[in-house]
């Protein structure tokens, strides 16, 4: 009995182990017959080269200043959180790039990157220190008569000064290992194929089209100022922000006038920033070599959130960025006189009227949060084949689209109940980045979509 017992056991151990060999080989068999999974596409592709990508350089890459959980920008409250051993902060720990490559203190204090925009000659005097504007919406906002508006200046590309090329000389200015900036030796250039990527990747961000003002608000606060931002006699705003956005209004420039640049007066502000710390900053001369003192016009859909403004990030708030207008220094420009030529009079609008237009401006950026945060939550959830990280990513980048729009709304003191939905949308999308089973996560973003919606509700009339 103890023998038959031993063989029948034995026999049992063995046949389980040829069905688990059995099964390991079919396994193997059904696996190598499946189709291998799709390549990336050009969008994905470029999302990799622009996030991870050094170029054999310092170690930075596009979205070392870039950031997509900072609107693929860079302000100063995100880079005071930075480590020191940040690629950002790569002057301050690679002797070679110790001189005329950062200047750590205006950059660690207001975000400013030089960039030496008229060429490499002359370091320690060429150049010029400017914020870094975000990657959205560009799909509709750099086109114009005179060709790409690309940089603050509208000339931010070398060679055809296309978005394709800006990655050509975005590498050869940021990503250097020394300023001597010799090809192959202190980075190597982007191929074409990977300019394609990054130029792909590039114009999916954000909005894919401009808005069609007038929006339906509930608020009457921000639908006051709409109507002064499209009110071309008081206002003034729709002529070189047609729609909120990059573009100037047809109407009065003519058709296709596109992107434009103007020479605003930014430049004559009086206790900017960076002079205040005893820098020694050279003037910027914007488009050109040398320049013109024109800088090209940005989208207002995302500036809330995007602050500080201007080229040089001289204004704080969207509130002090809408005042500027009214004041010497834009009046005196010469698009200042340009406006006062059009129309008879400049830009006079009194402190409840600035208010006003900004918190048109700070709606229409929530309403632009909350669709990009919807949008990659609904990716997150009904995409298929997607990994884990790249799930994660989406949330990640969704949540900090929903907590932006609560901070723009509180800033402007705007919908409280509209804040309080939102609030419990980043609540639950949290829950959903913490949960480890796919359906319980999935519950967690479709519950903070519905509080999404219930948002937009108590801000538009849909």
């Amino acid at each position: 009995m103890m023998i038959k017992g031993y063989v029948t056991q034995r026999c049992r151990i063995v046949c389980g182990f040829i069905l688990a060999l059995l099964g390991s080989v079919l396994l193997l068999v059904a696996c190598s017959s499946l189709p291998p999974p799709n390549p990336p596409s050009l969008v994905e592709r470029g999302e990799q080269i622009f996030l991870n990508e050094t170029f054999n350089g310092n170690g930075r890459t596009c979205g070392t200043c870039h950031r997509p959980t900072d609107n693929f920008g860079l302000t100063p409250t995100f880079a005071a959180a930075l480590p020191d051993t940040d690629a950002l902060f790569v002057a301050e720990t690679n002797s070679d790039l110790a001189s005329n490559f950062e200047n750590p203190t205006l950059m660690r204090e207001f975000a400013l990157i030089l960039e030496n925009q008229d060429g490499f000659n002359d370091l320690a005097n060429n150049f010029n220190m400017r914020g870094i504007p975000h990657t959205l919406a560009m799909s509709s906002s750099i086109d114009s008569m005179g060709g790409p508006r690309t940089g603050w200046s509208g000339d931010g590309a070398p060679g055809d000064g296309s978005l394709r090329s800006f990655a050509t000389g975005a590498v050869i200015q940021h990503f250097t290992k020394t300023t001597r900036r010799i090809a192959n030796v202190d980075f190597r250039l982007p191929t074409d194929e990977e300019l394609d990527a990054l130029e792909a990747f590039q114009l999916s961000l954000g909005r894919q089209t401009d808005l069609n003002l007038p929006l339906r608000l509930k608020g009457v606060v921000a639908a006051r100022g709409q109507e002064i931002f499209l009110d071309n006699t008081l206002g003034k705003c729709n002529a070189c922000h047609l729609n909120a956005g990059a573009n100037a209004d047809p109407a009065i420039f003519g058709p296709g006038a596109g992107n434009m640049n103007f020479d605003t007066g930014v430049e004559n502000l009086l206790d900017q920033p960076a002079d205040l710390t005893g820098e020694l900053v050279p003037p910027d001369d914007g488009f050109g070599v040398p320049g013109d003192g024109e800088f090209n016009t940005p989208p207002v859909v995302e500036a809330a959130d995007t602050g500080p403004f201007f080229h040089n990030n001289s204004v704080e708030t969207i509130e002090g960025a809408v005042a500027f207008y009214n004041g010497d220094a834009f009046t005196n420009s010469p698009a200042g006189q340009l406006l006062v030529g059009a129309t008879g009079s400049g830009i006079n609008l009194d402190a409840t009227q600035v208010v006003a237009v900004a918190a048109f401006l700070r709606v229409i950026n929530v309403l632009e949060n909350l669709r990009g945060s919807m949008d990659l939550l609904n990716q997150a959830v009904q995409s298929t084949g997607l990994s884990n990280r790249r799930i994660e990513n989406l949330i990640n980048r969704a949540r900090h689209e929903n907590e932006d729009a609560i901070e723009v709304l509180s800033g402007g003191g705007l919908h409280p109940n509209a804040a309080i939905f939102l609030q419990n949308s980043s609540h639950l999308i949290r829950q959903a980045q913490a949960a480890t089973d796919t359906e319980l996560r999935n519950r967690y973003v479709r519950e903070a979509l519905s509080g999404q919606v219930d948002a937009l509700n108590h801000m538009t009339l849909m």
